[in-house]
């Protein structure tokens, strides 16, 4: 049997029917990361809230975007990501307007703990939304490819526009009305993903229903206990950005505070390492095609992040505050922590029939990787310290490390399954 070749227009795995996808990814993270590199510090010193304060409200967060991460692969899969991602960008932009004005502006930290997990909902359903319909829509043998594309995106978003942008808006305008300027990107992202993107997603037959939809969801949870290696590629996803994570919540204080930095030269520095991921996420899922899903993790990812971790504290809290020097270690973060995008890739190739209900089981485990880092900081940090914290985080990928030599998947079953199915369909024509 032979492999379909891949469509004649995709140049590296970027399908044209999800190109405008793309570009709504860059737009609606630019919106959804617009705080992230100055929340803490601003809910801290200028708001006067404790840091222990600041971490629950974060890690709250991450487990409400855990949950909804993993619903976002099953609703996107029962209702079409077009229809997931159209009611997420309305919902994300009505519950930061709460957050800010009942949260912040109102110095009301239920509230901001209200708005701000409700809000958390919103951006799993978007972006891991679209994750689904690129695994449908994208060319299936470049898959690894396509996905690199997808948190190229992310990364542009998130870190390049989201991390760069306050540096520019908060001397001019103040931290708070930056904030309200997300939501001009997150509408933009919204309305360019629903009328934009025309890519092949799943197909829906019959009405939906809640019962339909309960009957997916426990097939979905039941998945990894019938294939472990759905178990492994989750939990190696969550321990992928535990250290991103847990430094969102620090790194703000800590760089600034502690170390010396300047705001403007920390979020330069944070806006860096997604300015890396750009092309290492591309970079890491052509090569991941080639050296193989797994090894590239092993080596690349795991290894790697062990070694960024430690040295993109470590080596500023001992040198100073040196731009130039902290971006050594701001680098090698940004080059590691890609190499895990074959995991987009491998999930679904472990269960070609039930795709998308294998990308809910990785954004599930995305949802987490967040939560995990948030509480880590907020268990160890206070009790431990800052560089003991970090030691912690960086162990973490040293058990990523062990379970990849228990890890197998075929890369090219996305393809055969979809050259068997168009047999099947040719032999009842």
């Amino acid at each position: 049997m032979t492999l379909s070749p891949s469509p004649a227009r995709n140049f590296m795995g970027l399908s044209k029917a999800l190109i405008w996808g793309y570009v709504a990814i860059a737009f609606f993270m630019t919106g959804d990361g617009l705080e992230q590199a100055f929340l803490s510090d601003y809910l801290v010193t200028s708001q006067g809230f404790s840091t222990s304060q600041v971490g629950t409200l974060f890690t709250v967060y991450g487990f409400i975007v855990a949950i909804a991460a993993f619903a976002s692969g099953v609703l996107a899969e029962y209702y079409t990501p077009k229809r997931i991602m159209g009611l997420a960008t309305i919902g994300w932009i009505v519950f930061h307007a709460g957050f800010l004005f009942f949260g912040i502006m109102a110095h009301n930290y239920p509230m901001m703990m209200l708005m701000y997990a409700i809000r958390a909902i919103a951006y799993p359903m978007f972006v891991y939304g679209f994750v689904v319909w690129i695994s449908y829509a994208a060319p299936q043998n470049k898959l690894s490819s396509a996905m690199g594309w997808f948190w190229a995106s992310y990364s542009v978003g998130v870190g390049v526009f989201g991390s760069y942008l306050p540096g520019l808006t908060i001397p001019l305008i103040g931290e708070v009305t930056t904030m309200w300027a997300a939501c001009i990107f997150i509408a933009v992202g919204g309305l360019l993903a629903y009328f934009m993107v025309d890519g092949k997603g799943p197909e829906v037959q019959g009405p939906r229903t809640m019962t339909g939809l309960l009957g997916v969801l426990r097939h979905t949870i039941s998945l990894p206990f019938h294939n472990p290696q759905l178990g492994y590629g989750m939990i190696q996803r969550v321990i992928n950005q535990i250290s991103l994570y847990a430094f969102i919540v620090m790194l703000p204080i800590v760089f600034v505070r502690d170390i010396g930095f300047e705001q403007g030269e920390w979020l330069s520095l944070w806006g860096l390492v997604y300015l890396v991921t750009i092309f290492t996420n591309l970079m890491w899922g052509v090569l991941g095609d080639k050296l193989g899903w797994i090894r590239t993790i092993r080596w690349f990812g795991s290894i790697g992040m062990f070694i960024a971790t430690l040295v993109m504290y470590f080596v500023p809290a001992l040198v100073g505050p040196i731009p130039w020097i902290a971006a050594f270690g701001v680098i090698l973060l940004g080059i590691a922590i890609a190499a895990y995008v074959p995991l987009s890739a491998l999930m679904p190739a472990l269960e070609p029939k039930h795709r998308g209900e294998a990308v809910a089981l990785l954004n599930l485990s995305a949802g987490l990787s967040q939560f995990v880092g948030s509480l880590l900081v907020t268990l160890l940090w206070g009790w431990l310290g800052t560089a003991a914290t970090v030691i912690v985080l960086a162990c973490t990928y040293l058990i990523g490390f062990a379970l990849t030599f228990v890890m197998k998947v075929d890369q090219d079953a996305l393809a055969k399954y979809a050259v068997s199915t168009a047999e099947s369909a040719e032999r009842i024509k």
